[in-house]
């Protein structure tokens, strides 16, 4: 079981080793998943099999086994390279960001993609992985927008700058493209951020010199700062009624045969 622990913004051989820990499960868990695509549809194509037998079918019984097997199959030689190199990046950076949630979202969106295909998709024959490639979009982008943190924000920026276009496709655009795969493969996606953006720990954030200089002065300077409006005693506000603290000088009024006031001498 690999250490989990969030990456340390201090620089340091504890937090270098963590972080190539995290890199070498990253990589090496989509490379594990590249070759097993790349392994069926090899063998496949070296025993003449028909990859349609490895598809969804929509609503038929014995097409339910193409919801574990679909995202394995493609149509052709091309379908396989357009969607290795999207699954590469977007599964190494769900390893890396969120190897928590990863190890749910990752069966999730494989599952629940797959089975929104054979329960609401049209009539064909459905294959390939461009679906978990866009639940795994999905999440990644989404789970960015829950969290907060900078490396939550960051990928999700990344992953929108190289595969936002996704989310033109989940829409009907081409005969025979899988639009339904791709929708129900988002709507996975989408599922699993709101589910288990918990799960993994935020970064700790990076505390600057500064930051410290200035609670430092704070504390210094509390003695010359003014008391709080709260603090200061009422003047005109007496606690004994009965001692005479001040007098009050009474005006005398106009004189109402020259109308001018008498003055004070």
């Amino acid at each position: 079981m690999m250490d989990i622990a969030p990456p340390s913004p201090e620089p340091g051989r504890s937090a270098a080793r963590l972080d190539r820990d995290r890199i070498r499960y990253a990589v090496l868990g989509a490379a594990s998943l590249l070759l097993g695509i790349w392994l069926v549809w090899l063998g496949c194509w070296l025993l003449g099999w028909s990859l349609d037998d490895l598809g969804i079918e929509p609503r038929q019984l014995h097409g339910m086994i193409g919801i574990l097997t679909a995202p394995l199959a493609h149509a052709s030689f091309e379908h396989l390279v357009s969607n290795t190199l999207p699954l590469a990046l977007l599964s190494t950076l769900t390893l890396y960001a969120y190897p928590r949630a990863a190890r749910a979202a990752l069966p999730m969106i494989w599952l629940l993609s797959g089975a929104g295909v054979w329960l609401f998709a049209r009539e064909s024959v459905h294959v390939g992985m461009s679906g978990v490639n866009h639940g795994l979009m999905f999440f990644l982008f989404l789970s960015g927008l829950w969290r907060r943190d900078r490396l939550g924000i960051a990928i999700s920026l990344v992953v929108f700058f190289f595969y936002g276009s996704m989310v033109l496709t989940v829409l009907p655009r081409e005969e025979h493209v899988s639009f339904e795969y791709h929708l129900a493969g988002a709507l996975a996606g989408a599922l699993c951020s709101l589910l288990l953006f918990r799960l993994d720990p935020k970064p700790v954030p990076k505390r600057y010199q500064w930051e410290d200089e200035e609670d430092e002065e704070h504390v210094e300077d509390d003695e010359w700062e003014l008391p709080r409006p709260h603090e200061v005693p009422v003047l005109w506000r007496r606690d004994d009624p009965g001692v005479e603290t001040s007098r009050i000088l009474e005006f005398p009024p106009r004189s109402p045969e020259t109308g001018k006031p008498r003055t004070l001498h």
